[in-house]
């Protein structure tokens, strides 16, 4: 199944809450993923643009969609997620645009 590398923010309020009352957000993570048929193999708190990272396997892209969707929903978390190549699906990449026909602008 393909991998998606996913970056998260929470919105002030989530933050707010977890500061009163600290919790791992993992579990709810991983049953979320999990009722989309997506599997989450781990999720990590960041520094930077977003409060954190994610890397989920999915069985393809309307499924990584929905579950930005469903979490998304809640006003409380805003995700984005990035397909993840490995090295022969990047080498077939690579083969097909070589057959490509592009023209650059002039």
């Amino acid at each position: 199944m393909p991998l998606y590398l996913g970056r998260f923010k929470y919105s002030p309020e989530a933050i707010r809450a977890m500061i009163v009352d600290p919790q791992d957000r993992g579990a709810a993570a991983e049953q979320a993923a999990a009722s989309l048929d997506c599997k989450l193999h781990g999720l990590w708190w960041a520094l930077g643009a977003h409060d954190g990272v994610f890397l989920v396997e999915a069985p393809d892209n309307v499924a990584v969609v929905a579950l930005s969707m469903a979490v998304g929903a809640t006003g409380q978390i805003s995700s984005e997620a990035t397909p993840l190549l490995n090295m022969d699906e990047a080498q077939d990449a690579m083969r097909r645009a070589a057959a490509a026909s592009f023209r650059p602008p002039s």
